[in-house]
């Protein structure tokens, strides 16, 4: 589903991502973990089409996906339908006056049926258990709420890919346990799931496969999840433990 080759990717000066090789087939749950500033956070914008590789080429279900592609209104419509990106910090992904809106607002750009998009505003607000939501203005919040509706909100796209940016940052441990047992839901679904953690307590259950990101913005382990993460050795060299 997913093929990066030789990608590389820099912030004018500053490498982000060097030789990246990696592929993710669909229905998987990969856990991507290093320092930060490892380029973990670049591999997600560039895989959800916001950057392009600078080197290498990044595949989607065999095409190409370069911003020329991308320009095409009809094909990134469909691309972004597909991948749906959960930001680490809900409040850059929250922009309408009521929840009910923010998560109405994939569906309605998608040019769905009135009635379409209501039956799935009121599916996503079941799943994430946000009802009592529905009339209230997200930056009012709590940040588990934040969370949930930056999550439904995604979901009302139905993506085939659910990348997120540490999920688990800043919530209490209710909201982990919640969203973590969400996340496996999904992917026995048919989800594929790329996420980004620190929180290995809350994430249990998710993962069979990581991929380690070093300092140096490389791919230095891809393996069994728990054999990576009960590396303490392993762990420290990177600076994860």
């Amino acid at each position: 589903m997913i093929e990066l080759k030789n990608v590389g990717y820099s912030y004018e000066d500053a490498e982000a991502l060097k030789d990246i090789n990696i592929t993710i087939n669909k229905g998987e749950a990969v856990a991507l973990i290093g320092a930060n500033g490892s380029g973990k956070s670049s591999f997600m914008k560039l895989i959800n089409g916001i950057m392009f590789p600078d080197k290498g080429v990044f595949l989607f279900n065999g095409q190409e996906i370069n911003s020329k592609i991308m320009n095409n209104n009809n094909f990134s419509k469909s691309f972004h339908q597909k991948m749906g990106f959960v930001f680490q910090n809900s409040e850059a992904q929250l922009f309408c006056p009521i929840v009910y809106e923010e998560i109405a607002f994939g569906p309605t750009q998608m040019g769905l049926a009135q009635k379409d998009i209501e039956k799935r505003v009121d599916d996503c607000m079941k799943l994430l258990n946000i009802e009592h939501l529905k009339h209230r203005a997200p930056y009012n919040l709590s940040g588990g709420e934040k969370k949930r509706v930056a999550i439904a909100s995604v979901l009302s796209l139905n993506p085939d890919v659910l990348i997120l940016d540490e999920p688990m940052n800043g919530l209490d441990p209710k909201t982990k346990r919640f969203l973590r047992d969400l996340i496996i839901k999904l992917n026995k679904a048919g989800k594929t799931i790329i996420c980004s953690t620190h929180d290995f307590e809350y994430v249990e259950g998710i993962f069979k496969r990581a991929v380690l990101f070093s300092e140096g913005h490389e791919i230095v382990e891809d393996d069994d999840y728990l054999k990576i993460i009960n590396n303490e050795i392993l762990l420290k060299k990177y600076n994860i433990k």
